[in-house]
């Protein structure tokens, strides 16, 4: 199929030696090593477990004078496991701020930003312009690499909607938050990540390349 099954490593945990994002940084409970490429970067608390207060039920009783409002009672935390809404495309997630929503866009964008500095450094390298010289002349005379292609810039921008579009829409269908960001199947041809020891740390190589990739191009 075009989804593959789920291959679930050994859980990991923190340890007093783990890497961190800077030297002598204690990483918060939430940020465990669990994660490929976690050092415990998140000085803003963003991905911190979400805790609701509740409030009990406010007193509607027409027959009498004054009402009381509800008051609070205790707090609700958020459930373990991860709720995914295929049907809600644009918040498929339970929780927006979440850090099984964070990882997925850091997963995407950083895909998008190593095609992106492949792109501009094999474009500049090939003509021996800047890539925004190279995006203002395609205007007049679509080519790559030198080569001339039977498209027009409007062919290829309605191509490119349609493809990338049907890729997202399949990816959103996806319920399941491991599967939404490493499908397998057939985008593992190789198998590469058979082995769960193996697809921990290919994983761990790929968002630090994704880290690397999106600070240098907005260098």
């Amino acid at each position: 199929g075009r989804f593959g099954t789920k291959k679930v490593a050994p859980k990991k945990t923190a340890s007093a030696d783990r890497p961190v994002w800077f030297p002598g940084a204690v990483p918060p409970p939430w940020l465990d090593g669990s994660l490929p490429g976690d050092v415990g970067c998140d000085p803003f608390g963003l991905a911190k477990p979400v805790e609701y207060l509740q409030f009990s039920v406010d007193q509607l009783d027409q027959n009498k004078a004054v009402n009381k409002t509800g008051e609070p009672i205790g707090f609700i935390k958020q459930n373990k496991k991860v709720q995914v809404d295929a049907d809600s495309q644009f918040q498929p997630y339970d929780e927006v701020f979440g850090i099984e929503r964070f990882r997925e866009c850091e997963v995407i964008h950083g895909r998008w930003a190593m095609l992106a500095v492949l792109g501009v450094v094999t474009a500049e390298n090939t003509t021996g312009q800047t890539w925004l010289e190279i995006g203002a002349r395609e205007i007049d005379n679509v080519n790559y690499a030198g080569l001339e292609l039977p498209f027009t810039i409007k062919q290829l921008s309605i191509i490119e909607v349609l493809l990338m579009g049907y890729i997202e829409v399949a990816r959103n269908t996806q319920t399941d938050p491991e599967l939404r960001c490493y499908p397998g199947g057939t985008f593992d041809p190789l198998n590469l990540a058979a082995d769960p020891e193996k697809a921990f740390s290919l994983k761990t190589a790929e968002i630090k390349h994704s880290r690397l990739a999106m600070i240098s191009f907005l260098g």
